[in-house]
C-alpha cells in the first residue's frame, strides 16, 4: 500500500525543513549525518530544501556508516574527522526509524568528541522503539505490527514513493 508518494514526500521534506530553521535559527551551521544510503539521500533532500528557504546558515552533509544487520560488531564511521562535529548542532537523518537500534548505535563515532546539540530527523516513524532514541523530527508517523515492513524509495528513482508492505 502506498503511504507517501513524491508530491507529499515534497510537502514533508518541506514541512521539515522549516521546523529544522525554527528550532535552529540562532546556528550559523547544522551538521546532517545520513544513516547509510536512504539515511543520506534524506539528508541531502533536506539540504537542498534548507538552502532553498534563503536563511542564511551552512548546512553540511555527511555520511554515517554502519551494519544495521550487526551494529554491535561492526565499526560505525562519520564520512569526515569527528572534531569536524565538535560544538555543532547534528542532526541524524534516516528513512525510517523502526526499533532505534539503526540510530542509537550511529551516535557512536558523535561520543568521541562533543557537538553542541544531536537531534534526529526521520521520514517515517514507527512506534517500536526497543532503544532510547527519540525523533525530533518526523515527517510520517506510523502504528504498524512488527511483522509490517517500510519500504522506501528515494535513492536512484524517477518516482519518490513510501510503501507499507
Amino acid at each position: 500500500m502506498k503511504l507517501l508518494d513524491k508530491k507529499q514526500i515534497k510537502q514533508k521534506i518541506k514541512r521539515l525543513a522549516i521546523e529544522i530553521l525554527e528550532n535552529n535559527y540562532e546556528e550559523s551551521e547544522i551538521i546532517l549525518a545520513g544513516i547509510n544510503n536512504n539515511g543520506f539521500e534524506f539528508a541531502k533532500l533536506l539540504q537542498k530544501e534548507i538552502r532553498s528557504t534563503g536563511y542564511n546558515i551552512k548546512v553540511d552533509v555527511y555520511r554515517l556508516h554502519l551494519n544495521p544487520a550487526s551494529p554491535s560488531t561492526s565499526p560505525v564511521t562519520l564520512s569526515v574527522p569527528t572534531k569536524k562535529v565538535e560544538g555543532k548542532v547534528v542532526i541524524v537523518t534516516d528513512d525510517v526509524a523502526n526499533t532505534g537500534r539503526t540510530i542509537f548505535f550511529s551516535f557512536q563515532p558523535l561520543m568521541e568528541v562533543l557537538p553542541k546539540k544531536v537531534e534526529v530527523a526521520v521520514l517515517v516513524d514507527r512506534t517500536h522503539k526497543q532503544f532510547p532514541v527519540k525523533v525530533d523530527y518526523v515527517g510520517l508517523s506510523l502504528a504498524t505490527t512488527l511483522k509490517d515492513h517500510i519500504a522506501v524509495k528515494i535513492l536512484n528513482v524517477e518516482e519518490k514513493e513510501v510503501f507499507l508492505e
